[in-house]
């Protein structure tokens, strides 16, 4: 594990990420929550979530990588990505989840996320839960990214991204948000869900404690890729 200075594409600046060699190794963290010191809520323009913010100096603290970079790291090879989100609320349990061919399109797609098959324990929140008719309005998977600035999301009479005060890709507005407002409550109240939410696990009202967001090429053709390390 560690912090690795890459390049994933050769016309581009080389950035930070953090190396996560768990779980077979080779996962590169896109995203943590993990003791609330970041504050996620105040970035909430489009060119913030863009470039990405946060502490890169040790294996907890908490940022966005930014998602021109997570798209750099997704385009480049044709093999798929999978997304694991590892999850831990205040009493130290931990659950996870696991989505296959996971992409985030370029800006001019307002960087819009797609997920594939999913599998774990934690429920599957980003394709809005198990309750069909609901999926409409709270799958996340087809949903552009939406900030305070740049609203994308499905819900006509507000903006998602205000009333969470944070980026992420809502539809009208969510079943999962892990860039929400962390309480160190667990339980919260208050006008809107607006919390470190995986509702398929805890439901709306709950603040989870630990969130980490990280990906990894998946080749059955062949070994994992390889970026080039400086």
């Amino acid at each position: 594990n560690g912090y690795y200075r890459i390049r994933p594409r050769a016309d581009r600046e080389p950035f930070l990420v953090y190396c996560d060699m768990s779980d077979g190794g080779g996962w590169t963290v896109i995203q943590r929550r993990s003791n609330g010191k970041e504050n996620f809520n105040r970035y909430v323009k489009w060119a913030d979530y863009k470039q990405g913010f946060g502490q890169f100096q040790s294996k907890n603290d908490e940022y966005w990588l930014g998602n021109e970079h997570i798209y750099d790291l997704l385009a480049r090879g044709k093999e798929e990505n999978s997304l694991k989100i590892d999850l831990m609320d205040w009493h130290g349990e931990r659950r996870y989840a696991i989505y296959e061919n996971f992409q985030i399109k370029n800006e001019q797609d307002n960087y819009r996320l797609w997920v594939g098959t999913y599998s774990g324990n934690a429920g599957d929140a980003l394709f809005g839960g198990s309750n069909f008719e609901e999926q409409w309005s709270a799958s996340h998977s087809g949903m552009p990214f939406s900030t305070s600035d740049k609203d994308h999301d499905r819900f006509l009479a507000g903006n998602c991204a205000q009333e969470n005060k944070c980026g992420w890709w809502f539809n009208r507005c969510h079943a999962a948000n892990l860039n929400g407002q962390y309480y160190k409550t667990g339980n919260y109240t208050g006008r809107h869900d607006n919390g470190v939410v995986w509702s398929t696990w805890h439901g709306f009202w709950y603040s989870l404690k630990y969130t980490a967001m990280k990906i990894r090429p998946w080749a059955p053709q062949g070994p994992p890729r390889e970026y080039s390390i400086l």
